[in-house]
């Protein structure tokens, strides 16, 4: 757990001082989506290309 504090404080004062909260939020969430893919990658939860054109096109409908 101590290793996700550090992540997220080392985000926080990454940021400019005049950041919003919803900047900050949004720089958070998005180094969870970057590690969570990481992840997926990591333990081979993908699908080809074809696949996610497919996916994409039946949500488009």
């Amino acid at each position: 757990m101590v290793a996700v504090k550090e992540a997220m404080t080392k985000i926080i004062r990454e940021q400019p001082e005049d950041a919003s909260y919803e900047e900050i939020m949004r720089e958070l969430a998005f180094e969870r989506m970057i590690e969570r893919g990481l992840e997926d990658s990591r333990n081979g939860r993908m699908c080809s290309d074809a696949e996610m054109g497919h996916r994409i096109r039946s949500w488009q409908k």
